[in-house]
């Protein structure tokens, strides 16, 4: 029996958690791995990170903080990170673990020079994608949910870029041989994602016209979503 830890890195709204609880259930529900064999440390509130020798396997969870506010449980976990990438075991960041995995490693993540990517977007695969361990069966172009302003602005040295689009030309990395970061996100669903959509607009004053137009884009994303249960695979073999 293989133990999965995740490191969670904040909490979504609390409007949204009511109803949809929070980012370690959305990942838990999209895998087969006994509940029991799950288990989360939410370092944000400064709960101590794990011992590697607890972990097969390790999924980082967003955020809604910023990596470059360089918060102590944050470089915590950064140089946690670089361990787990050194010892081999099987890591996959989303979103503000995929940009901390960068710059634990020596790459450099930062605010996007065009602002925020939110919504169900396409994604493509670069020909690196079809010989890695995870991305070999994605197709060449894929959708995925996104909401992030800051970035992985350069990939951290030795890295491979898998994804990439037209706002963010680091959707998914892998440094090393087990270790994978994507800055969109497998855990969401098309009413999470209305939900963010709903939230962040509330926050920017955007126009009923602007939020219809990015919901009506909203879709499921299933090779996104079958990326948790890839990982989950990986782990067991």
């Amino acid at each position: 029996m293989k133990n999965i830890c995740i490191i969670k890195t904040g909490s979504t709204f609390k409007t949204m958690q009511a109803d949809l609880n929070d980012f370690e259930d959305w990942i838990t529900d999209k895998l087969s791995t006994a509940r029991s064999r799950v288990f989360t440390v939410h370092v944000e509130v400064g709960e101590e990170l794990p011992d590697l020798s607890l972990c097969d396997g390790v999924i980082v969870t967003g955020s809604h903080s910023m990596v470059t506010d360089e918060e102590q449980w944050s470089k915590k976990t950064a140089s946690w990170l670089a361990d787990t990438v050194d010892r081999q075991i099987p890591l996959l960041a989303i979103c503000y673990g995929h940009q901390l995995l960068a710059k634990a490693m020596g790459g450099v993540s930062g605010y996007h020079n065009d602002g925020m990517e939110i919504g169900t977007v396409e994604i493509q695969t670069t020909p690196h994608a079809h010989e890695d361990a995870l991305f070999r069966d994605f197709p060449e172009s894929f959708m995925g949910h996104t909401i992030h302003s800051q970035t992985v602005m350069t990939l951290p040295e030795g890295a491979v870029r898998l994804a990439f689009n037209g706002h963010d030309s680091n959707h998914a990395f892998r440094i090393g041989e087990r270790a994978w970061g994507v800055q969109f996100h497998p855990e969401f669903d098309e009413v999470i994602m209305n939900a963010y959509i709903e939230e962040v607009a509330q926050e920017k004053s955007w126009s009923r016209e602007r939020i219809t137009a990015l919901q009506k884009e909203t879709r499921k994303t299933a090779e996104a979503t079958a990326l948790l249960k890839r990982f989950e695979a990986l782990i067991c073999e």
